[in-house]
C-alpha cells in the first residue's frame, strides 16, 4: 500500500467515530478539506464512504467553487496535511458556518502547533505532533544567523 494511503488510513481510525457520530444524524458526514489537504481529505472521505468537496484560494481567501455545495445541517470533518496556526482550518470552518453546516472534527496528518493549539471548536485529531522550535528575528542561535529565511509551501 503506498504511504499516503495508509496515513490517510490511519487517520481514518481516529476519525471515524466522529463520522459514525454525525451520521446518525439524518444528513451524514461529509468531508471537506483546506486547500493544501485536497489528497487526505478526497481520501478519508472514501476510506469513510462519504462525499469529498475542498475549498481553494480565490482573490487570496479560501471560496468554494465548481459548484460545491454545503446544506443547511450538513456534518463536515475538515482535513489538512499539516496545521501550524491553524488560520486555512478556521477558514474552511467559516466556510461550513457561512452556509449552515456543522463542523464535528478537524484532522491533519501533521500538527505542529506546538503549546499554541488552534481552537476550532470540535475535536482535533492528528498523526503527528511536531514541536517545532522559532525564533524572534532578533534572537537567532548563531549557526541559523547566516541562513536565509524562507517559506516553502506557505500559500
Amino acid at each position: 500500500m503506498r504511504p499516503g494511503l495508509t496515513t490517510c488510513g490511519l487517520s481514518v481510525r481516529d476519525l471515524r467515530k466522529f463520522g459514525r457520530q454525525a451520521s446518525e444524524h439524518p444528513s451524514g458526514c461529509n468531508h471537506l478539506s483546506c486547500s493544501r489537504g485536497i489528497i487526505v481529505g478526497q481520501e478519508v472521505a472514501r476510506h469513510l464512504g462519504k462525499r469529498h468537496i475542498f475549498a481553494e484560494k480565490q482573490d487570496g481567501r479560501l471560496v468554494l467553487r465548481r459548484g460545491f455545495q454545503i446544506n443547511p445541517k450538513e456534518k463536515f470533518i475538515v482535513a489538512e496535511d499539516v496545521v501550524t496556526r491553524g488560520g486555512k482550518v478556521l477558514e474552511t470552518i467559516e466556510i461550513v458556518h457561512s452556509h449552515g453546516g456543522e463542523v464535528v472534527a478537524v484532522g491533519s496528518i501533521v500538527d505542529r502547533s506546538g503549546q499554541d493549539k488552534p481552537d476550532f471548536g470540535c475535536k482535533f485529531e492528528s498523526l503527528l505532533q511536531l514541536q517545532v522550535e522559532t525564533f524572534a528575528p532578533d534572537q537567532l542561535p548563531p549557526d541559523l544567523r547566516d541562513v536565509p529565511a524562507i517559506k516553502p509551501g506557505s500559500s
